[in-house]
């Protein structure tokens, strides 16, 4: 099932970033919505109770269609911002409440009935520090909220970002224009069902079954790639063999299975290197992340400011 799901295509490389796209080598079966699809059609995300419950969402599906909640991706407003802590398949005409992690230390104030979808997810970075959290138990309330507040506070003060209430987003606001630059020079490619980001040796995976549906996903993806990039531009890029190394591992990696907070099973990935999960309906893989492991409390540098970067 894993071993033939993905086909390597030609590497990106710019300033040291490599990005190299993905492409599924079987047709997907099952149709879902993103959440970029679901939201307008009235799909809601929406605080659990009027008290509200930092690690927990409710999530309010009226639509005749699966939404797939992809993992890593950032709601933002209610009484705090979220990320969603495992991908989540959200079954047509059905109302469920969902694990996540807050992304805004210093705000408890409801400022919007529901969430809105952000325009990036989690960076590759925050993400790996939430999977590791989530190893023993993934679908755990609270399990990763430590770490990923301690990665959002490490990742603002690198990058000198002043945010009144500590949010991740207002670091993607203090670098819009050179992420914007930084975009341009990776675009989607046709048919395309997933990546791989390279960074030097530090690695990030992501795929979903439908090409329609990375298209929705991809520009918020490499947007959190590329924060994770700002901190490293011009450094040695990963060759070819690398990536293509790290796709056999993360294929290869032992897997766990338990159900998920939705449909289908929640698929764990592990072993030398790697750490990742899956979501996978009646056999067929609906989504795919993954990471080198051991590398959680590295440190990097700090940032140059924009105007001292070439």
């Amino acid at each position: 099932m894993f071993e033939n799901l993905i086909q390597v295509g030609e590497p990106v490389a710019h300033r040291g970033v490599v990005i190299t796209p993905l492409y599924p080598r079987h047709d997907a079966r099952a149709p879902y919505l993103t959440l970029e699809d679901a939201v307008p059609r009235g799909l809601r995300i929406e605080e659990v109770s009027a008290a509200g419950a930092v690690p927990e969402l409710r999530v309010v599906n009226p639509l005749d269609e699966h939404v797939l909640l992809y993992d890593g991706e950032e709601l933002v407003g209610a009484k705090q911002n979220r990320i969603l802590n495992v991908s989540v398949l959200v079954g047509a005409k059905t109302e469920l409440e969902i694990p996540v992690s807050c992304v805004e230390e210093g705000r408890w104030r409801q400022v919007s009935p529901s969430l809105a979808t952000a325009s990036h997810a989690g960076n590759p970075r925050l993400r790996r520090r939430k999977a590791a959290s989530l190893r023993a138990d993934p679908l755990a309330r609270g399990l990763a909220q430590s770490e990923v507040w301690d990665e959002v506070r490490s990742m603002r003060s690198r990058m000198d970002v002043p945010s009144p209430t500590g949010a991740s987003t207002d670091a993607y606001r203090r670098f819009e224009q050179p992420l914007a630059e930084l975009e341009r020079a990776f675009p989607l490619q046709p048919g395309q069902s997933g990546s791989v980001l390279a960074l030097g040796d530090d690695l990030c995976l992501d795929y979903v079954s439908r090409p329609d549906a990375f298209a929705c996903l991809y520009p918020k993806l490499l947007r959190g790639y590329l924060l994770d990039a700002l901190e490293r531009l011009d450094g040695p890029a990963a060759g070819e063999e690398r990536v293509r190394g790290f796709v056999r591992d993360v294929v290869s990696a032992r897997r766990t299975s338990r159900p998920s907070a939705g449909l289908g099973e929640d698929v764990r990935l592990e072993s030398p290197g790697v750490i990742g999960s899956g979501l996978v309906l009646d056999g067929e893989v609906h989504q795919l992340s993954a990471f080198t492991s051991g590398r959680e409390g590295r440190t990097l540098g700090r940032i140059a400011r924009p105007s001292a970067r070439r």
